[in-house]
């Protein structure tokens, strides 16, 4: 039987659901498509986000012979073939090239990709790659220089899995339209959230539940839970996660650990992604405790980065570690308050450009204009000199963003800074 997520595949650019930042109505991409002027591409990013779909819908779009293989089970004999075969094609009356996709690209090795090469140059073939790894290390330069256009695929939202998931109960040619499905609609956002952005996984979870329950038997969160093995979590407590994360920062920024460390396992407990839980974690560690421990950001970063090579329920402890970190240390939010200040200048007033002395002198003419001319390069006078950084109308009106406190590690930078203000007091008198 054909999988409910192959069988929901859209057929068309206004069926497809996501990726609206570079894929919606009047976007160059989406127009290169509609004008039939569509060149090649790497589509990279998470399974299940739609870049096989899209391929295909590109294709169909274009009128071209579509050919779709996949980097695991096509070697470079078989490569050398089709490509062959699109040279005959593209030198008939026909004319035209071949539209290849190849799934997992990343797979081939630099030889196999090289093959493409010639093909691409001479315009035999249009060529969509698609991967899951980050295409600037896994893909030849030589074959990234001639593509040029790169997608990257990301999760798809909550929203996006919700209507993804209605229109395939509601479809009555490809989904269950016929069937008078009755599921709740915790239910559906539940199947949304916990699919984790990859439509794959929502609609084959759905087709599962129902083809296995209890004909006429209505779709709780509990069957969905059932089918993902997963606890319910949040919608047995009637918990709101964002509540939760709240509590969570805000018992952390108050350095009370074990209030802390409550709400993390109640997120834990309650379903919350690793990923959710980690970028509050590492917001924390410069928007709270900042300059008090700096090091906190680069302890929590890789707390979270170890969190997700081993996964839970192991991340758990990994986690927990940054938790108590965070809610222990000295804190300071002065270098996000500078961070806020500064940008609201940087927004709404009118400022000068970049003083001269502190322009690029590095190209030719540049010097002739004077850049660079009057500037003091601080170690040559001992690692401070006594100059004017900020544009002129900042400098003038005396604007300050960074007023450091006296705790933690943040009271040695107080004292660093107050001595060089105390030598420019000096050098005035």
């Amino acid at each position: 039987m054909i999988p409910l997520s192959t069988r929901m595949r859209p057929d068309n650019l206004d069926k497809f659901v996501g990726q609206e930042h570079f894929l919606k109505p009047g976007s160059l991409f989406y127009n290169s498509i509609k004008n039939k002027n569509f060149k090649s591409a790497i589509f990279y990013g998470y399974s299940g986000t739609g870049k096989t779909t899209l391929a295909r819908i590109i294709a169909n779009e274009m009128d071209n012979e579509f050919i779709e293989i996949n980097a695991s089970t096509t070697g470079i004999k078989e490569l050398k073939q089709l490509l062959s075969e699109a040279e005959t094609s593209f030198n008939s009356l026909i004319g035209k090239p071949l539209f290849l996709y190849i799934d997992e690209f990343h797979r081939w090795n630099k030889l196999q990709q090289d093959s493409l090469l010639k093909a691409l140059e001479e315009g035999l073939v249009k060529f969509i790659g698609s991967t899951t790894e980050n295409p600037f290390f896994s893909i030849n330069n030589a074959v990234l220089s001639r593509v040029r256009n790169i997608y990257e695929f990301r999760k798809l939202s909550v929203d996006d899995l919700i209507k993804i998931i209605n229109n395939c109960i509601e479809d009555e040619e490809k989904g269950f339209g016929n069937l008078k499905i009755a599921i709740d609609q915790d239910a559906v956002n539940l199947l949304a959230e916990y699919s984790n952005g990859d439509a794959r996984v929502a609609l084959d979870s759905l087709g599962f539940i129902i083809e296995n329950q209890t004909e006429g038997e209505r779709i709780t969160t509990d069957k969905v839970a059932e089918a993902l093995q997963r606890k319910v979590g949040f919608y047995d407590r009637g918990d709101d996660r964002y509540d939760l994360l709240s509590a969570l920062q805000k018992s952390v920024r108050g350095s009370d650990p074990d209030a802390a460390m409550h709400y993390y396992c109640r997120l834990v407990d309650g379903g919350a992604d690793l990923i959710t839980i980690g970028r509050r974690l590492m917001v924390m560690a410069s928007e709270d405790v900042g300059m008090a421990y700096p090091s906190a950001i680069s302890t929590v970063t890789l707390c979270v980065e170890a969190a997700r090579m081993v996964g839970f329920p192991e991340a758990g402890i990994i986690l927990a570690e940054a938790v108590v970190l965070l809610a222990s240390s000295p804190k300071s939010n002065k270098s996000y308050e500078a961070f806020q200040k500064a940008m609201s200048d940087v927004r709404n007033r009118e400022i000068g450009p970049v003083p001269d002395h502190l322009r690029d002198s590095h190209y030719k003419g540049a010097r002739d204009k004077g850049y660079g001319k009057d500037y003091l390069y601080p170690h040559a006078y001992g690692g401070y000199v006594k100059q004017q950084y900020l544009p002129d109308d900042l400098y003038e009106s005396g604007a300050k963003y960074y007023f450091p406190t006296e705790n933690g590690v943040e009271k040695g930078f107080s004292a660093y800074l107050k001595s060089l203000e105390n030598i420019d007091a000096e050098e005035e008198k």
